[in-house]
């Protein structure tokens, strides 16, 4: 296991690497923090350009033979894994509140729950890593075979990090490949603890998990020459980085970006349960700490202050406080800066004259939640579609309320934008809802729901919310294998073989 008690109190984490847990070539570490109450939790390896060097050359020796390996005995040491995650999953929810600041209740035991979902969903599929037949003549044999790419090269985020960790491994190891994963300096703690339930199972190299800054470590695996594919989950700055490093070796890229989602309400849909899907969909309970969080509310003149009205009474009542508390609805802000940036986006928003504060504003600075990184729910009323607050995504939970009258108007504002992640409708017309989800340009539009990501379902952007697609088979066959044809002619010059 790669847990050890630090002098001061907090865990010592180490790196996995060929099976080993170890720490990083040059020493260094950093410190993870509990964002709910700003003390640190655990202390890390700060990998660097040696480290991912180790990590590559352990994973390219296990390619070798797990590339090879029956594809259903890579599914059944999937649901291996499944079984082992799920029999302690109250534990690694536990971690993953106070690593990323949610609510355990509302996030974290869902999310961990959801670990076991996908290793259980992909280790299901490895019996799917199918080929075709071409029919080129009796004379002709010509098919293609699904085959792994090599060594992947994968960097998530911290928002989600055990799901979205998960969503990187189970996919490229059912399909044949061996990983090197780099976690978010700032939520590692989940995956490490992930990575050694793995570990238990699967042969040495063929998972490595390093830690350290994004610009060292995260930099040095985009760069490296062993790696054979680059699948990023990640603001859509840090993708195109991404995409220029694999662009100069001609290496295949998955990128799941940002979005600044729009969620469309028609006048018939002034009702609770929409409300209540409008907070699901603005993903409050994660401090909107989300890429698909539909942060532009376009609602119709006619039920626009009724429904305001009726969303601040509902989002008013979430409780707001420490992640670990069964009676918490919403977390804290992952880190310092990222709470200063969620603060200066309301505070420009409480001085811009045409924008209405509805609710929320600037978070307490005395009491329990000035202890943590607590941000407030906030919505602004009336912005213009081309205001900063409407077209940046703020990753914190502030919403933007624009009044429509016009389908095409409200359509055309909701397209209006660099991003094209996720959309949501919500109206009782069904025509009315398929046709504006046809229009909307976005990867995912769902219609009279707020939540519903499951293994299974085809996920990703359009424009700079990305390329590529999570979660389904599509995706594992797209992103972590590659087709090769081979056509044999049966005939010899002299006849057929035998």
């Amino acid at each position: 296991m790669s847990v050890a008690m630090d002098t001061g109190g907090a865990r010592k984490e180490r790196m996995l690497i060929g099976g080993d847990w170890v720490d990083s070539v040059g020493g260094g570490g950093l410190a993870v923090e509990n964002p709910g109450n700003r003390s640190v939790i655990a202390h890390i390896p700060r990998g660097g350009a040696e480290d991912v060097d180790r990590a590559v050359a352990a994973a390219t020796e296990a390619f070798k033979t797990w590339s090879k390996t029956v594809p259903r005995d890579r599914g059944r040491i999937l649901l291996k894994i499944a079984d082992a995650v799920e029999a302690r999953v109250e534990e690694l929810a536990r971690i993953v509140a106070e690593e990323t600041g949610n609510a355990i209740r509302t996030q974290a035991r869902p999310e961990a729950n959801g670990v076991a979902d996908i290793f259980r969903y992909f280790g299901g599929l490895a019996s799917e890593l199918k080929g075709e037949t071409i029919p080129f003549g009796e004379h002709v044999l010509s098919y293609t075979r699904r085959e792994p790419i090599g060594v992947v090269g994968a960097i998530i985020p911290w928002n989600a990090p055990v799901m979205l960790g998960a969503l990187k491994i189970a996919p490229a190891l059912c399909a044949g490949n061996t990983l090197v994963l780099k976690a978010a300096e700032d939520a590692p703690l989940g995956v490490l603890w992930m990575a050694s339930i793995c570990q238990e199972f699967l042969p040495d190299g063929v998972l490595n998990v390093l830690t350290g800054l994004g610009e060292e470590c995260g930099a040095a695996l985009s760069k490296h020459p062993g790696i054979r594919k680059l699948s990023f989950t990640g603001s859509t700055e840090v993708g195109k980085l991404i995409m220029r490093e694999a662009a100069a070796r001609i290496v295949p890229v998955s990128l799941e970006l940002g979005g600044k989602s729009p969620s469309i309400v028609y006048p018939d849909a002034d009702e609770d349960w929409v409300v209540d899907g409008i907070i699901a969909a603005m993903r409050f309970t994660r401090q909107s700490q989300s890429c698909t969080a539909g942060s532009r509310l376009f609602l119709h003149a006619d039920i626009f202050d009724s429904f305001l009205g009726k969303l601040a009474d509902k989002v008013k009542t979430l409780k707001i406080g420490d992640p670990l508390d069964e009676e918490t609805d919403m977390g804290a802000v992952i880190n310092e800066k990222q709470f200063r940036k969620v603060c200066g986006y309301v505070e420009e928003g409480i001085k811009q004259p045409d924008a209405e504060l509805l609710f929320g504003g600037m978070p307490p600075e005395a009491g329990p939640l000035s202890e943590g990184y607590f941000a407030i729910p906030t919505v602004f009323a009336n912005p213009s579609n081309d205001w900063r607050l409407a077209r940046e995504e703020i990753f914190g939970p502030v919403l933007c309320a624009i009044r429509w009258t016009d389908e095409e108007e409200v359509i055309r504002m909701a397209n209006e934008s660099h991003y094209g992640l996720a959309a949501y409708v919500w109206t009782h017309d069904i025509g009315r809802a398929l046709r504006a989800a046809h229009a909307i340009e976005a990867g995912w539009v769902q219609v009279n729901q707020g939540l519903g990501q499951s293994p299974g379902h085809s996920y990703g952007g359009t424009k700079q919310s990305g390329i590529g697609r999570e979660f389904s088979l599509e995706g594992m066959l797209d992103s972590f294998t590659q087709r090769k044809n081979v056509t044999v002619n049966v005939n010899t010059p002299s006849g057929p073989l035998t």
